[in-house]
């Protein structure tokens, strides 16, 4: 009979309408979390016959929740220097654990703190996990979560970092004599020919053991020097006479850096063996760029460093954290020295609404989402990091107050259904008397 199937339709209307208005109370009850993502309930008819016919049999209506987790949220600004908002698509990536056995969950959600231990978490407890960058700052991407470490920061203090740069900018006082005798590499460093002009600079090795490091010019005709770099004293390394480095330096007639023209020994990172057995990295000099002025140059006025900066050396206590917008995590130490020492990933998803969405505003991997891709923020598709910043919730109260009145309406319609038929049905037992 005709009016069970009608029966049955509104009781399927409840249900569903049951289900649309859980939707607006999550959405309302989230409506400050940081990162969430509304749900919108949506509806598909059930048929019990598609063809049309003088006997119809109602099938009903059902609920179909569908996640917006791709929706962008308003990025709104915050107070501490750890809370991440990514501008874009991706997620972070964390897990439950500091270590691998926790479960591996992606957010939005980007209110990290430190917590007793040093790691970055947000209020739902999920460590924040990157890539550890090595003392030349570099890391290396294989596409696998395992190659991710949870982001920690507090065991750097009291630690050492070899000094990984020299940059230098300096003037060579054009109206310098040409030095007269004999020169051969290496005549600086032995003493045998002191330099018209020298400056030293102290660098650290991987223990934070201080050194000296010297480069010494002679001028030997017009825009052109000699130059060496060298360890004072030169039992501190294991190259021959303490030289690291030697060579010709040419300049322009403007007085600017002709590296082209110049030996490119002096350019390249420096390959430092300590005598102390402590750990090295190569060394960069930046000390120009060809036809620059921003790092050696020649001019009248006399010969000078103009200024220099040295990375490297014993790391103090952590005064702060600061987060790129490319991701890199910069600790900075209460002597002004700044370490990168990590990298964000941001993981997409071919479909993200087809995430699984998990408690604690989070999500893992489904067969709908498709393949998880590791990329560092801004590449492929991935989303920009603001720090300082955290994603609002995508909730629109008022469009949510809204559904509730519709919802409801809809509900008391249903019920309405359910009740007439039941009239009916009382009709056709009172035919019998």
């Amino acid at each position: 009979m005709s009016l069970y199937s009608a029966l049955y339709a509104g009781v399927s209307g409840l249900s569903a309408q049951a289900s649309a208005m859980a939707t607006v109370a999550d959405n309302i009850t989230n409506i400050n979390t940081v990162g969430y993502k509304g749900v919108e309930a949506q509806f598909r008819t059930m048929v019990t016959d598609g063809r049309a016919k003088s006997n119809y049999s109602a099938g009903g209506v059902a609920a179909a929740p569908v996640s917006t987790i791709s929706k962008q949220g308003l990025l709104q600004a915050s107070g501490s220097s750890t809370d991440l908002a990514i501008d874009g698509g991706g997620f972070f990536v964390t897990r439950a654990s500091s270590d691998s056995s926790g479960d591996v969950a992606y957010t939005r959600a980007g209110a990290f703190r430190p917590d007793e231990e040093g790691f970055l978490r947000n209020p739902a407890g999920l460590y924040l996990y990157g890539w550890r960058l090595d003392a030349t700052g570099d890391y290396t991407n294989t596409g696998s979560i395992e190659a991710l470490e949870p982001v920690r920061v507090s065991d750097l203090v009291g630690t050492a970092s070899p000094t990984t740069r020299i940059q230098a900018r300096m003037n060579l006082q054009s109206t310098t004599a040409n030095y007269v005798g004999a020169y051969t590499a290496g005549n600086m460093a032995s003493g045998a020919v002191t330099p018209q002009f020298s400056r030293s600079f102290d660098v650290s090795d991987a223990q934070g053991g201080t050194h000296r490091v010297t480069m010494g010019f002679i001028k030997t005709g017009p825009n052109t020097w000699q130059s060496e770099v060298y360890a004072n004293p030169a039992s501190d390394v294991t190259a021959a006479g303490g030289v690291l480095a030697s060579g010709t330096i040419r300049f322009n007639g403007d007085g600017s850096l002709d590296r082209a023209g110049s030996s490119a020994a002096l350019f390249n990172p420096l390959g430092v063996t300590w005598t102390n057995n402590a750990g090295s990295v190569p060394i960069t000099l930046a000390i120009g760029s060809d036809d620059g002025i921003d790092g050696i140059t020649q001019s009248g006025s006399e010969s000078s460093l103009i200024s220099s900066n040295v990375d490297g050396g014993m790391l103090g206590n952590l005064s702060t954290v600061e987060i790129s917008k490319e991701g890199v995590v910069n600790a900075i130490f209460s002597d002004g020295s700044t370490r990168s020492v990590f990298q964000l990933p941001i993981a997409t998803f071919q479909n993200p609404d087809g995430l699984t969405r998990l408690s604690g505003n989070a999500y893992t991997i489904s067969r709908a989402s498709g393949g998880m891709t590791l990329n560092a923020p801004g590449e492929l598709g991935a989303g920009a990091i603001a720090s300082n910043s955290l994603e609002a919730s995508t909730v629109d109260l008022a469009g949510e107050f809204t559904n509730m009145i519709r919802f409801q309406r809809a509900y008391s319609a249903s019920s309405k259904i359910i009740t007439t038929v039941d009239d009916m049905l009382r009709e056709v037992s009172d035919l019998k008397r």
